[in-house]
């Protein structure tokens, strides 16, 4: 979709603008290069040459604040979907309504992350989401079903583990990864992150105690990044693993690996799963020139249409942000049809505590390494984790 005319420009002074700044944090030399492409096309149909830079994660949010009292901001800046709300809040953003751009037809979880008090402020061309991977050879010779519910996740876990191999993998470092993981345990099992405190809440958190006590999962996964789960499943030493899309690829180019991916399980049969939503979102930072933020609209306008969706998704293995989009994407790559069932009903990290969501976070991985190690229940460390996340 192009978008449409700013309030404070006109086509004349929009059209004086040649060339227009984009930051985002794809430090890696050929992802860099990936968008870089990606962004020069898109320029190129807003009339504009786009001068791209990146930054490591860490460094985003620190480097926008900064920016913003320096009033020296990009004209194009990429977030990842939790960090949209906080930069919103501090007037740093324009809501996109303003320069026409459809933000129609998005997963209601998107909608939500790119939104602040009821006004969109980012989109995002595609997300993720996890979901369960199994290697399929594995679970054929033990003749185990995928499994549906925690008890059968429990049953199946026990019966692949073996010496050398344990039956169930995940993230449970001390950091948002590990929070990110839990999430759809909890959050399915109707826990809220505004109470962690509850009872559901300690239930999720008990599955991972369980998994673990039994021998099922590995206590390195207290250190364990999802990068080290993804090599522990194609080394062969974890039959089914909690992780996201961007490790098909990775996946695909593994010789004799047969792997298959399904919804994470439910505790009971006919409870909703609800994953966490993950990916960037472009938005458009106030930067005191009305044509050049025309032209940046211009821009994500173009990153956020059907075809560049579909282009991206295929790319890297990530769901359009569009529904219409996304089931024609799930029909054409099958491998993607299990993250595209948990789009519709995935959540914002940012969706019901706001800016608050980081302490949140961090309440949920103390929690959940007091509770692995043994150093509490599960209910004692989501007590500990709730006064965390909700200190002033």
């Amino acid at each position: 979709m192009a978008a449409g005319g700013c309030a404070g420009g006109t086509a004349d002074r929009s059209a004086t603008v040649t060339s227009i700044t984009a930051l985002d944090y794809y430090t890696d030399a050929t992802e860099h290069a990936q968008w870089s492409r990606r962004l020069a096309d898109c320029g190129r149909t807003a009339g504009v040459t786009v001068r791209h830079s990146s930054v490591p994660v860490p460094a985003v949010v620190p480097t926008v604040l900064r920016q913003g009292a320096a009033r020296t901001l990009p004209d194009l800046l990429m977030l990842d979907n939790p960090d949209v709300q906080q930069i919103a809040a501090t007037g740093a953003l324009t809501p996109l309504d303003r320069y026409g751009i459809d933000s129609s037809g998005f997963f209601p979880g998107i909608s939500a992350a790119g939104s602040y008090r009821g006004t969109v402020y980012g989109l995002a061309p595609t997300v993720n989401t996890t979901a369960l991977f199994y290697n399929k050879d594995m679970l054929r010779e033990a003749r185990v079903a995928v499994p549906r519910t925690w008890d059968e996740l429990k049953a199946a876990a026990a019966r692949l583990t073996r010496p050398g191999r344990y039956g169930m993998a995940v993230s449970a470092n001390a950091t948002a990864e590990g929070s990110w993981q839990l999430l759809p345990f909890l959050w399915s099992n109707g826990a809220d992150e505004r109470r962690l405190d509850s009872p559901q809440a300690a239930q999720a958190l008990r599955l991972w105690v369980d998994l673990l006590r039994s021998g099922s999962m590995s206590r390195s996964v207290l250190n364990w990044t999802q990068a080290d789960v993804h090599d522990q499943f194609v080394a062969g030493r974890a039959a089914m693993m909690v992780n996201g899309p961007w490790r098909i690829a990775a996946m695909n180019r593994t010789e004799k690996l047969h792997w298959g991916v399904a919804p994470l399980p439910v505790r009971t049969a006919g409870q909703t799963l609800a994953t966490p939503l993950g990916g960037e979102m472009w938005t458009v930072p106030r930067s005191g020139s009305p044509a050049r933020q025309e032209k940046a609209a211009r821009v994500l306008a173009c990153l956020t249409d059907d075809a560049h969706m579909l282009a991206l998704a295929r790319q890297n293995f990530t769901v359009p942000a569009r529904t219409r989009v996304a089931d024609r994407y799930a029909a054409q790559v099958p491998s993607m049809a299990a993250f595209v069932r948990s789009a519709r009903t995935a959540r914002s990290r940012t969706g019901r505590l706001g800016a608050r969501w980081p302490r949140a976070a961090t309440g949920m991985y103390t929690a959940i390494q007091s509770a692995l190690t043994g150093e509490e229940t599960p209910r004692q460390a989501l007590r500990q984790g709730q006064r965390i996340a909700t200190a002033r």
